[in-house]
């Protein structure tokens, strides 16, 4: 069975990595599937279909730019829509799976409708699904539009968490309107995670790197306040860190601290740390969870984003992590979180469904049959 799977990543690349990691589970399971991204090209991650990339110019999101970083116009648009339609007309797939779309990436109707209502006109119809995360960025004036556009272009909706931890309706407050469509898969987190080894070090990241340089800053500048002070700290300043911003941190890099741009092996730098500092992404959250070290979470909040600040308060209300809110983050604050966070237990093992990329592979075939 053929998926044609579309993502969009526009300023962080956490998008790209879940499509890519539920993809690799849905080819395990021995589907066959393309996974397309509009996103600029990310080192390590292979799609099938790379479209002419779209970028964010800031955090507002309001002004796409293209491939050569300027403002995207109408004839772009008209011509990636059709790369994209034709694309998928060549798949023949048996499914269409978009990413986020509704709930998210409004600024991508001008491909997405065409691809959507062309997939209602085909005979035999393909299963049409979407793939969304646990928490949305949502407008409540919007809610309705986007339920009643989810019930005539989707099928089924595959909502990726464990609603123990955040149903959908928490940040989507038209879920019942979709009810039958919803069905909650766990966190898609990759299945090839190496098990925990308790290693030494201390692990700081910042996911794809945009917008993480305090933090990272923060943490080298912590080290020598923390419990941890002895041990070596290593620094993952992301593939989107600027030249400038990592010249700048290489600055602060003193004896114990070890700055990288990114590290292929993250999951087992991961599995094996003492310690881990972050953003509260989907992904890093995920696999930590997985890994069941301890962590301290600094949540991106900048541009009105929630989605994180949430995730990490939900899982500091269990005594999952430790949470430090980006407003009050200092030297000191975080010192005194990386303290607290060395002496608490390790998460619990069965906190959360982690076995999203599984079990959606055997909905996509129960729907299928």
């Amino acid at each position: 069975m053929k998926i044609f799977f579309y993502v969009q990543h526009l300023l962080g690349i956490g998008h790209l990595k879940r499509a890519a990691t539920l993809a690799r589970a849905l080819a395990d399971a021995r589907f066959e599937v393309s996974l397309v991204s509009g996103g600029v090209p990310v080192r390590g991650i292979a799609v099938g279909v790379q479209l002419p990339p779209a970028s964010a110019a800031d955090l507002s999101f309001k002004t796409l730019l293209d491939e050569d970083r300027q403002p995207i116009d109408e004839a772009w648009k008209r011509r990636r829509a059709a790369a994209l339609l034709n694309a998928w007309r060549a798949s023949r797939a048996d499914v269409l799976m978009v990413e986020l779309f509704p709930f998210g990436r409004r600024q991508m109707r001008f491909e997405l409708m065409p691809l959507l209502e062309d997939a209602q006109r085909l005979a035999p119809r393909p299963l049409v699904v979407c793939s969304v995360r646990d928490l949305l960025q949502s407008r409540p004036e919007r809610e309705t539009e986007t339920a009643e556009l989810a019930a005539r272009l989707f099928d089924r909706i595959l909502v990726h968490g464990d609603p123990r931890l955040a149903p959908l309706e928490r940040t989507f407050g038209a879920a019942a309107r979709l009810e039958g469509r919803l069905h909650y898969t766990g966190y898609v987190v990759d299945e090839a995670m190496p098990a925990t080894g308790g290693g030494a070090e201390v692990l700081v990241s910042a996911g794809g790197g945009a917008v993480g340089r305090r933090l990272l800053e923060a943490a080298m500048l912590a080290r020598e306040q923390t419990l941890l002070r002895g041990a070596t700290w290593r620094v993952l300043a992301g593939v989107n860190c600027s030249e400038a911003d990592f010249r700048a941190l290489g600055r602060l890099a003193t004896p114990g601290i070890v700055l990288e741009r990114s590290r292929d092996d993250f999951p087992a730098l991961l599995a094996n740390c003492a310690l881990s500092i972050s953003q509260a992404g989907y992904n890093t959250v995920a696999e930590t969870l997985k890994a069941r070290v301890r962590a301290v979470l600094v949540p991106f909040a900048a541009g009105g984003e929630s989605e994180q600040t949430l995730r990490a308060q939900l899982l500091a209300e269990r005594g999952a992590v430790v949470m430090v809110d980006e407003s009050a983050l200092t030297v000191e604050s975080l010192a005194e979180a990386v303290n607290r966070a060395a002496r608490a237990p390790r998460p619990a093992a069965d906190l959360v469904d982690l076995d999203g990329g599984r079990r959606s592979a055997e909905l996509l075939r129960e729907w299928l049959a």
